[in-house]
């Protein structure tokens, strides 16, 4: 439940400072740490750590 805290508090945020170049920045974090979290026990792990 405390999550969904710090999310409505992070679009609250958002919204009231017109800070919207903030949404692909943590778009694409949280796109990389599910990249990262899903394909590390893959086969394909090697390769996607040698992109970083």
């Amino acid at each position: 439940m405390a999550k969904l805290v710090i999310l409505k508090e992070l679009w609250y945020f958002l919204r009231t400072r017109k800070k919207w170049w903030l949404g692909p920045i943590i778009i694409m974090f949280l796109l990389l740490g599910a990249l990262v979290f899903f394909t590390q026990s893959s086969a394909v792990a090697p390769f996607i750590y040698t992109l970083f």
